[in-house]
């Protein structure tokens, strides 16, 4: 016999404090006493105005969460107490008996309580110390470690953006953050089960590793299936460890979104006396990372199923500050967007967290690839116990628990410590003091090659494979690209050549119907906006000088600095993958938000899809043109060659044909080609008043011989009409001028209403239909002027 039962019902939450007067307020689990406290009234919404600012006293005070549950019957020979995920440093009760300690956010918890229950009422209490002031005792006794806030965040293990980002709010929670349950069981349970999917061939090889707990020394029977095939192991009494193997004839193979399907296998694990059942979804594929040496340095090449794999990917954030609130609905809804986009990769930062078994399930099911960070993010590290032993359980746990998950390509040690050892002035301020290394270099990779060794492992990002070369040496392995953003004009990516890009982006504030729910009373401006970027603002207009006019007004100022985004981003996007073969991957920063806020996402914190978003599908579209330096590149990431009539023409900005050339081009699958610009083409007579059109089948790229401040822009001249249609509008705008980047934001009439594609450029005569979706009626006038319609050269 196995029963659960779910602990999730009566909790109140109660303030373990004479300053702070809360007692008893209802409170769910899973949770964080900031919902729960939101949700009875006793604290404003965090996200909104500035109510964050008023909140830090929450995570300097202490907090008891509390229930009841009823016992009727013994009839088992076990009782736990199982927590999924306790945040972060506790005590467990058990009707007023300590069952046991608890310190950290990123592992689950199971106490032994059968002595401890009564028949009848039982009493359960979860009290959870002040976050702060556990951290600053270990800061006292471990000596301070450098990072890049004012936050002890390294010297406990939570979510290290709990505590602030340049993009996330300071809100520092505890509580009962993953399912809580009563487990009752006779004999034995399933204590852990870790298969090894693997290709032997074409034959797929699955070797399970299981551990039971016993109650009774009897003879045990495992039992294994999956896809066909079957293994049974008899443990004698007292054994606790099997392995059982499978293979499987031929499978079929599991790939990333756009090489293929991605078929599932439900593997399947059974301890036969009590009927307890083990249930996986695996895939077959074979993973290996190339770092092979080459004159240009070293690859950095994901390649799966002997097929080497071009990363078109973005940095994944957690979802929300509050990470309960993020259900397999909504990031499902994510994933769609990223799918949307062209993504087939998500890296999962380490400032994070390890996400929830939904994540990944989702990512199989898409073929989204994973990155997934340990937990580690830009600062210095102690290892000293006792936070090296929760770091070594921790990665003991979450490498079992993600194991089995085809999406889970690659695990990497850390975000940026390497980096911030070797440029930003740590081993002046860490003398002999550790800082992680150890972790990186031996603790966890020797976890992940016992555990997972079908999966490859990489010391961190940015890092170059060598402790000799500087880490984010562009030659070898991956690197973060901030200069552009943080020192340069985006234009600053055309100076480099990576192999493989892990982080670059640019800010842009989120939609206008994000940043109004955000902003409850007065109007918008330029500083509405949560901005936690140091100098963030001042980058926004510096990003815009020598591209776009100086905005006059708020809308200028939020349409160009969106639009400028999107451009920046899609910038370098286009150059790293012109690069290939020898640049393998972009991972955009980022993808997503957790509140609302001015930021590097595509995606805000309310869901919406900014500018960006639009410019990111194009930009990874699996056929793209782009100019790059002094060349038309084609790039053909699809499965099938791509043969057509390139077009090139020099136009003026009225749409006269200056000057033509026309040639058969065949870029191979899974390739780049570089078509020479005829002079004659690739050279305006008058830079201000002449672009470059490239065409071939459906895609086009259009080339500006100078920035949009020093073109001769006409004013914008265009006839809009408006159609009602079953799920909203069709809007038409027909050009009588060049519009450059015609983009429409319907979010401002309705904030529920999306638009099909943005920042289209249309010569004269040229005509762009906008599917507007809404469940309002809108006023079709104001779907056709500003601020709702937009372009460049619409004050001209």
């Amino acid at each position: 016999m196995s029963v659960y039962r779910p602990l999730d019902h009566g909790w109140t939450v109660t303030a373990v404090s004479s300053e702070v007067a809360i007692e008893n307020v209802p409170a769910t689990v899973p949770g964080c006493v900031h919902t729960d406290l939101l949700a009875a009234g006793l604290i404003a919404d965090p996200y909104l105005d500035d109510n964050e600012d008023g909140l830090a006293w929450i995570g300097r005070t202490a907090w008891r969460y509390e229930t009841d549950f009823a016992v009727d019957g013994d009839d088992f020979d076990r009782a736990d107490l199982a927590f999924d995920g306790l945040d972060t440093v506790a005590t467990v009760t058990l009707n007023g008996e300590r069952v046991g300690a608890v310190a950290n956010m990123h592992r689950s918890y199971r106490f032994p309580v059968r002595e401890l229950l009564r028949q009848g009422r039982n009493t359960l209490a979860v009290e959870f110390e002040s976050p702060y002031h556990h951290a600053e005792a270990q800061r006292a006794v471990s000596g301070g470690r450098p990072s890049p806030y004012p936050e002890p965040y390294q010297f406990i293990r939570k979510m290290a953006c709990n505590f602030g980002w340049d993009w996330g709010p300071t809100l520092v929670t505890s509580g009962i953050w993953r399912p809580a349950a009563l487990h009752t069981w006779s004999t034995a349970r399933l204590a852990q089960v870790r298969p090894e999917v693997t290709l032997d061939g074409r034959d797929g090889l699955v070797r399970v590793h299981v551990s039971v707990e016993r109650a009774a020394d009897v003879p045990i029977t495992l039992t294994a299936t999956v896809a066909g095939a079957f293994a049974r192991a008899r443990l004698a009494p007292g054994a606790c460890e099997a392995v059982l193997e499978m293979r499987v004839n031929e499978p079929d193979l599991w790939w990333p979104r756009g090489y293929g399907p991605q078929p599932l296998s439900p593997l399947t694990v059974v301890l036969e006396e009590t009927g307890q059942t083990w249930r996986r979804d695996v895939g077959f594929r074979s993973i290996r990372l190339d770092t092979t040496a080459d004159e240009q340095g070293s690859a950095f090449t994901l390649v799966v199923n002997d097929v080497p794999v071009f990363v078109r990917g973005a940095n994944w954030i957690p979802d929300d500050c509050f990470p309960a609130g993020v259900t397999r609905e909504r990031l499902a809804e994510r994933f769609a967007q990223a799918c949307e986009a062209n993504v087939n990769l998500l890296r999962v930062w380490g400032g994070g967290l390890y996400e929830s078994d939904d994540f990944y399930d989702l990512a199989d099911e898409l073929g989204l690839l994973v990155f997934q960070d340990f937990l580690f993010a830009c600062a210095a590290y102690p290892e000293d116990d006792p936070l090296a032993a929760e770091v070594a359980a921790e990665a003991r746990e979450q490498v079992v628990r993600l194991a089995p998950h085809p999406s889970l390509v690659l695990w990497i040690g850390n975000n940026e410590n390497f980096m911030g050892h070797a440029d930003w002035g740590w081993r002046e301020q860490l003398a002999d003091r550790s800082w992680g290394a150890g972790y990186y270099l031996d603790v966890l990779p020797g976890i992940v090659a016992e555990l997972d060794p079908c999966r490859p492992y990489w010391p961190g990002t940015p890092y170059s494979g060598d402790d000799s070369r500087h880490p984010n040496a562009p030659e070898h392995g991956t690197v973060h690209i901030w200069d552009v953003w943080n020192e340069r004009d985006y234009t600053g990516y055309a100076d480099w050549r990576p192999r493989f890009v892990a982080e670059f982006g640019f800010q842009g504030p989120p939609t206008h119907a994000t940043l109004r729910r955000s902003v409850t009373h007065g109007p918008l401006t330029a500083d509405s906006s949560h901005q936690k970027a140091v100098d963030g603002q001042r980058k926004l207009l510096r990003g815009l000088d020598g591209h776009l006019p100086p905005p006059a007004t708020f809308d200028d100022w939020h349409f160009l600095t969106q639009l400028n985004q999107a451009r920046a981003v899609s910038f370098g996007v286009e150059r790293f993958r012109s690069l290939m073969p020898s640049c393998m991957g972009t991972i955009v920063w980022q993808l997503n938000d957790c509140w609302p806020v001015t930021s590097w996402s595509a995606i805000d914190g309310d869901g919406r899809r900014k500018p960006l978003w639009y410019a990111l599908r194009r930009a990874y579209a699996d056929r793209l043109l782009t100019v790059q330096d002094g060349a038309l590149v084609a790039v053909n990431d699809s499965p099938e060659p791509w043969s057509g009539e390139l077009e090139l023409v020099r136009r003026s900005l009225t749409g006269e044909p200056l000057a033509k050339e026309s040639a058969r081009v065949r870029v191979p699958p899974r390739s780049v080609s570089r078509i020479a610009l005829p002079p004659h083409v690739a050279t305006a007579a008058d830079p201000s008043a002449e672009l470059l059109v490239a065409a071939m089948d459906e895609t086009r790229v259009i080339r500006f011989f100078a920035e949009d401040v020093d073109l001769a822009l006409p004013s914008a001249g265009f006839e809009a009409g408006v159609r009602p249609v079953a799920d909203g509008y069709l809007v038409t705008v027909t050009a009588s001028t060049l519009l450059r980047d015609l983009t429409l934001l319907p979010d401002r009439l309705d904030p529920d209403a999306t638009v099909d594609d943005m920042m289209i450029t249309l010569l004269p005569g040229e005509r762009a239909v906008f599917h507007v979706r809404s469940s309002r009626d809108l006023d079709p006038a104001s779907l056709i002027c500003a601020p709702v319609l937009r372009c460049v050269n619409d004050g001209r």
